[in-house]
């Protein structure tokens, strides 16, 4: 059963040892609501995490599946050697989600890596400080449209339904990476509106207006979010939720959105 479900943002500099007190300052708000976030999670008592990141490890076309026995965070590409979680991967539902993807004609691939990246280790840092013995599932998306990702999501779904452990799911995301000249991807026009876009789909619960987003305008907008966004709104279809927004900002140039759907 799902108990759990949100959007969080990625970026390094909310690992103290990454961002220092200069940087964590500027970004005090997305840190609050990580926090929130934390304790919603734990009070949801899950056994099961599915995380879904921009970057881990994906195909153009098919969904990958990490399994893996044992992860480790790994956040040596930003000069952190010093931040390591270590989870227990979750062995069954990956297998049947495979199964079910093969009767859908979802393409899914399985592979085997025991490194988390920085999108799932950031979220996974803020949100399991005090939770034990939970088994992760990371999966990531592929370059095919909008609406296979939501029905992904959907499949998703069902197999969550229909097993008897509690299952969290963090879609980790950032929004533009264009909202100023210092951003990492420049600036762009389109940044600022894809950001107010995306917030006020969310809040209206507007799955049509997703699917009719236009390639061209997700591209300038220079983000990595979306499509994890799709596969959460597809487990999350015909729920019942009230959707809360805790925090967006984007003082570095990248949109950071935290928000909580609220079963």
């Amino acid at each position: 059963m799902l108990v759990f479900a949100a959007i969080t943002p990625h970026p390094p500099l909310l690992i103290p040892t990454i961002g220092k007190k200069e940087a964590l300052g500027k970004i005090q708000k997305t840190k609050t609501a990580m926090e929130s976030l934390e304790e919603d999670l734990y009070l949801a008592k899950p056994n099961i995490i599915i995380v879904i990141s921009p970057h881990a490890h994906n195909f153009s076309d098919s969904f990958a599946l990490n399994v893996c026995p044992e992860y480790e965070t790994d956040l040596r590409q930003f000069g952190d050697l010093a931040t390591k979680l270590k989870f227990k991967g979750e062995m069954d539902m990956p297998s049947q989600l495979r199964e079910m993807s093969l009767e859908k004609k979802i393409k899914t691939s399985m592979i085997s890596e025991p490194r988390l990246d920085h999108g799932a280790t950031v979220p996974l840092y803020y949100l399991t400080k005090h939770i034990t013995d939970i088994a992760l599932m990371p999966i990531s998306f592929t370059d095919l449209d909008w609406k296979t990702h939501f029905d992904f999501g959907y499949m998703l779904k069902e197999l969550i339904m229909n097993t008897n452990k509690r299952v969290a799911v963090i879609a980790s995301g950032d929004l533009s990476h264009a909202l100023t000249s210092d951003a990492p991807a420049g600036y762009s026009p389109v940044g600022q509106k894809f950001d107010d876009t995306i917030r006020e789909l969310l809040s209206t619960n507007n799955i049509a207006g997703f699917l009719q987003l236009e390639e061209d305008f997700v591209e300038q907008a220079a983000q990595c979010g979306l499509r994890s966004f799709l596969i959460l709104l597809g487990i999350l279809r015909d729920f019942k939720y009230t959707y809360k927004e805790y925090s967006y900002e984007g003082p570095f140039g990248v949109g950071y959105l935290t928000a909580n759907f609220q079963l």
